[in-house]
């Protein structure tokens, strides 16, 4: 019981780090303005917002987007995930549960399957639900009408999506990475919201380690603030931040120990390369999937990693941020 309310109290002061409006959402202000236009239109019209997919890697702020705009449209919003709808069943009775107007945001949408899929597409184009009755030849389907309502999808691997899924989307937006000075913003208003006291020094040594993700800089500026706690003054110092992340194993590039690991395994066991993914994966212990969506991204964004027809390179930077000479054979490979 103890360890759930830890948790829950984990949550909810994760939450309470997400913005909560378009104009509270840092960074990405071609995405939030054209956002800005569509709801405004929408509600003069007195009509739903056209169903919204947002792409991105994992912790750029897809899941607080779809909050934001339920909360602009002054819409109840109905939260799921791709994963937990398994049957036909599980995708009707959240469609036909939702009131006039609502948001409905599914998760790790690239990850429906293709029955659940297709129950979307009159759900999405028409706003109707058709329903099997019966077996056998007495079967009969029966088509319910829905309320009007907007679906938010959010995928990190939009590449998976099929394509009549795809198109159904009016909105599509792409979340990059942020840039520093934005990721400092950010640490100042959670600093704020945590009752931390942090100097702007401190701020930016976060921000340049958080990968150029808030998730991530949110998370640093929670252990940074317990080591300051400990450790000094309670006052996030630029000192303090760079003990603490030393000893998160958080270099000034913002690789952690799973990152140096990979580029390690490629660089020492693989003599910088080519190797396949899943040999990659077996040599590191970590799932494919894991070291695609979570590692990979950032790895690639600041050119210590290439994918090549035959599998995974070391960069020539690669080398030189790990501090190892450059084989021969990695050289001719750049």
């Amino acid at each position: 019981m103890a360890a759930a309310r830890v948790a829950g109290a984990d949550e909810d002061l994760d939450r309470s780090l997400r913005p909560r409006r378009l104009a509270d959402f840092v960074n990405q202000r071609q995405v939030t303005t054209q956002l800005e236009v569509f709801i405004e239109a929408a509600r003069r019209r007195e009509e739903s917002l056209d169903h919204v997919l947002l792409a991105g890697p994992p912790g750029l702020g897809k899941t607080s987007l779809a909050h934001i705009i339920a909360a602009e449209l002054e819409a109840p919003i109905v939260q799921t995930a791709g994963p937990a709808l398994e049957r036909k069943a599980d995708i009707a009775s959240f469609l036909t549960a939702l009131e006039p107007g609502s948001v409905f945001f599914i998760d790790e949408i690239h990850r429906l399957n293709r029955a659940i899929e297709e129950t979307l597409y009159p759900a999405m184009e028409d706003r109707q639900l058709p329903i099997v009755l019966g077996q056998g030849a007495g079967a009969r389907t029966v088509t319910l009408d829905l309320p009007p309502f907007t679906l938010v999808g959010a995928t990190t691997r939009a590449g998976l999506l099929t394509t009549p899924l795809r198109d159904r989307f009016g909105v599509s937006q792409r979340l990059e990475h942020y840039e520093p000075d934005h990721l400092a913003q950010i640490v100042r208003r959670s600093a704020g919201i945590l009752e931390v006291e942090i100097e702007p020094a401190g701020e930016h040594v976060i921000a340049q380690r958080s990968r150029g993700t808030p998730r991530v800089a949110n998370r640093l500026l929670k252990r940074v603030r317990d080591f300051a706690e400990v450790r000094g003054a309670g006052v996030v110092t630029e000192g303090i931040a760079a003990e603490a992340l030393g000893l998160l194993e958080v270099d000034g590039a913002g690789l952690d120990r799973h990152d140096r690991t990979i580029l390690e395994t490629i660089a020492v066991k693989f003599a910088g390369g080519p190797v396949g993914l899943s040999t990659l994966a077996a040599a590191v212990d970590e799932e494919q999937e894991t070291i695609e969506d979570v590692y990979e991204p950032y790895l690639l964004q600041q050119g210590l990693l290439k994918r090549t027809p035959r599998g995974r390179v070391a960069t020539e930077r690669a080398f030189e941020h790990l501090g190892l000479p450059v084989p021969e054979r990695a050289a001719s490979l750049f």
